[in-house]
């Protein structure tokens, strides 16, 4: 079968596009290549190219297509139409079941042509993020300027050209050639096919595979830290961001003079992360070593030692930038930079920054008792929370909020615990971040997120679609974390009240601010899926239930699918299922059926058992409920499962009598009772 490469070649890509497209141009081609049965295919992305290999059929088999006109004895216009349409005569047609048939034989189509028809039109629309232009002559966009096109079938150029009419398409048309690396293997060779393409470009330092360059980076930088007795801090992010910017990635560790370890190791790291795309390293103990890695793009002639050296004088210049912004922060107390927080916008319908701290201050208050925390500590932390922000650090380094204002209160005297909840209070900051866990900073931090949710609901800035701005899905999902993981006792809804209170008093009532319980609500149910949890059954225990107390609600749907889990579970969600349609037939022709059954009515054994039990029942869940024991109401409910079963079995409910079937109905309407006690069994699947 036919062997098909296709190498866009460009100016340096940058690294956080270059897998999208790599994968977009594999779709896009595989797609409009269905009809030759594409298979085996494989993207590339790298600095200057992505590219894709696959094999085809080599030719689009010929078929004959049925197309139906009108039928037999149809006016003349409306044949003459049918034909005119086609551009056949009507002797090209035959009847076949009373309609006139054109049959129409397509021809087959060789794998070269179809690859030389789709590929213009697909790369003029290719869905880069972000396009340019560049030259004179064409309207043709890419993401940074295309300099060729390696397109082979079979080892063979198929012959395409990107000019369209008057545009010239930047003279592209597509070749053999593709480039080595930019220094040390510059200008054109000829390829014959993946294989020659592949170790062409490998004997030209150049690595096509993005994962070859990922493992040859972490395995690298990680060996070259074991050799010193050190470890590098994990970051797959930086380790993909380097992977596509260097075409042949030869890992080198530097030295930090020791004049700068004082410097917080935040600050090292995010300093080294975000302006050189250097790698952080530690010593077994976690704390800063005085070593970082770097990837060259290239294999020096001297070893590396000069580029050793130019990479450690940058990295001096960077960290004697740090080092200013580090001692003028600390020269004057972080509390005294709270009053600059007025002059931050924070929103143009909520005021500064400086009111929003106000706001978070009275809610950290108002939460500190139900978390077990001191109240002036609690305060405290949440009046500091944001000062970091008129900091130089975290203007030059935004990644380093809290962080830094937990390092400026320390230096300043502050409390430990406020310190700690300064710099814990934006935790979780990403899904696989932690939660805090001390009281003030448990505080401090849902007064955070409480406020965000409620001020943006209120000025109408809640999430839609895909969008989510002010990343209020992140903060009511971080609500829900802090809850979950410290087992706390909150009513949401009060404290979504009391948030509001403190809001600029036209957005107190604001409509949208009903919404909040239910999109918290959401995402929890998003969560326990995502976590392969039963989230019908929170919603079946949620569904008519105004409590807004996390744990107790968790607590609940854990005991009804333990309960589910089992047989008499099982059997008892079908029969109160089996009641519950029974009820909504019977309640549409002449219900509701409420009331209390008459004992002295019922005729069968399985009717007073039934009620017998249900009598016994109905208190005990009550009471479990009631006291949270929800095990034991889920234990007390399943004992009807054998005297449901036998119910079903010899009872009639629509009897003849019209007493007998409004009594039994109302049997079943206190079954209905009692398992609405526990959820809305029509929620939960199976």
């Amino acid at each position: 079968m036919p062997e098909f490469l296709l190498e866009l070649f460009s100016e340096e890509i940058p690294a956080r596009m270059q897998a999208r497209g790599a994968d977009d141009l594999l779709r896009l081609v595989t797609e409009a290549l269905a009809p030759l049965n594409p298979r085996d295919a494989t993207a590339f992305a790298g600095p200057r190219r992505i590219a894709l290999t696959l094999v085809l059929d080599g030719t689009v088999p010929g078929t004959t297509i049925a197309e139906r006109g009108p039928r037999e004895g149809a006016p003349e216009k409306a044949l003459a139409g049918f034909t005119r349409k086609h551009g056949v005569s009507q002797d090209d047609l035959v009847l076949e079941g009373g309609f006139w048939v054109l049959n129409r034989t397509v021809p087959p189509v060789e794998a070269a042509t179809r690859i030389a028809e789709i590929l213009p039109p697909l790369l003029r629309r290719f869905p880069w993020p972000k396009s340019m232009r560049w030259g004179e002559g064409s309207a043709f966009t890419w993401v940074r300027p295309l300099r060729r096109i390696l397109c082979l079938l079979d080892g063979e150029v198929v012959d395409i050209a990107l000019a369209d009419g008057e545009d010239n398409g930047h003279g592209l048309r597509a070749g053999r050639l593709t480039e080595g690396h930019r220094f040390t293997a510059p200008g054109a060779f000829a390829v014959t096919g993946a294989a020659d393409w592949r170790e062409g470009l490998r004997a030209r330092q150049v690595l096509v595979d993005a994962a070859e360059r990922r493992t040859l980076i972490a395995d690298g930088i990680a060996r070259l830290a074991a050799e010193e007795g050190l470890r590098i801090v994990a970051d797959p992010g930086l380790v993909e961001e380097v992977a596509g910017l260097t075409e042949w990635p030869v890992p080198f560790l530097g030295r930090i003079d020791e004049t700068f370890m004082d410097l917080p190791p935040e600050v090292m790291q995010v300093s080294m992360r975000v302006n050189q795309r250097y790698f952080a390293l530690v010593r077994d103990d976690g704390s800063a070593a005085p070593r970082f890695a770097f990837v060259a793009n290239l294999q020096p002639t001297d070893g590396g030692a000069l580029t050793i050296a130019g990479n450690e004088r940058v990295l001096r210049a960077r960290f004697a930038d740090a080092r200013h912004f580090w001692d003028l922060d600390r020269a004057r107390p972080l509390a005294s930079r709270v009053a600059a927080l007025d002059a931050i916008v924070f929103h143009a319908a909520l005021g500064s920054q400086g009111a929003r701290v106000r706001r978070i201050v009275r809610l950290a208050g108002l939460l500190a008792p139900m978390v077990g925390a001191p109240v002036a500590e609690a305060e405290r932390a949440a009046l500091l929370a944001k000062a970091d922000l008129t900091t130089g650090m975290v203007g030059e380094f935004p990644e380093l909020q809290g962080v830094m204002g937990s390092y400026y209160a320390r230096h300043d005297g502050e409390p430990a615990s406020v310190a700690t909840a300064v710099a814990e209070h934006y935790m979780p900051r990403g899904q696989n971040d932690g939660v805090p866990t001390s009281p003030v900073s448990i505080a401090v931090a849902l007064a955070d997120k409480i406020d965000s949710l409620t001020a943006f609901f209120a000025a109408g800035e809640k999430p839609g679609g895909s969008g989510d701005p002010y990343a209020l899905r992140r903060a009511a999902l971080g609500i829900i974390r802090i809850i979950r993981e410290n087992a706390l006792r909150l009513d949401l809804v009060r404290l979504f009240v009391l948030a509001a209170d403190a809001l600029p008093e036209a957005l107190r009532d604001a409509p949208d601010l009903t919404l909040l319980p239910g999109f918290v609500a959401e995402r929890l149910r998003v969560q326990l899926r995502a976590e392969g949890a039963r989230h019908d059954i929170l919603a079946a225990i949620s569904s008519g239930n105004e409590d807004s107390d996390i744990t107790r609600l968790l607590a609940r749907t854990d005991a009804l699918a333990a309960m589910l889990a089992t047989d008499d579970g099982r059997n008892l969600l079908a029969a109160t299922k089996r009641a519950a349609n029974i009820l909504r037939i019977e309640d549409r022709k002449d219900g509701p059926h409420d009331g209390t059954p008459d004992p002295t009515l019922y005729e069968q054994a399985e009717e007073r058992d039934l009620a017998n039990m249900l009598l016994d029942v109905i208190p005990a869940v009550e009471a479990a409920i009631a006291s949270e024991r929800y095990t034991d109401a889920m234990r007390e409910a399943a004992r009807l499962r054998p005297v449901l079963d036998r119910f079903f079995e010899a009872v009639t409910v629509n009897a003849d009598r019209a007493d007998l079937r409004l009594n039994r109905l109302r049997l079943l309407a206190e079954l209905r009772r009692m398992t609405v006690l526990i959820a809305d069994f029509s929620q939960i699947e199976g």
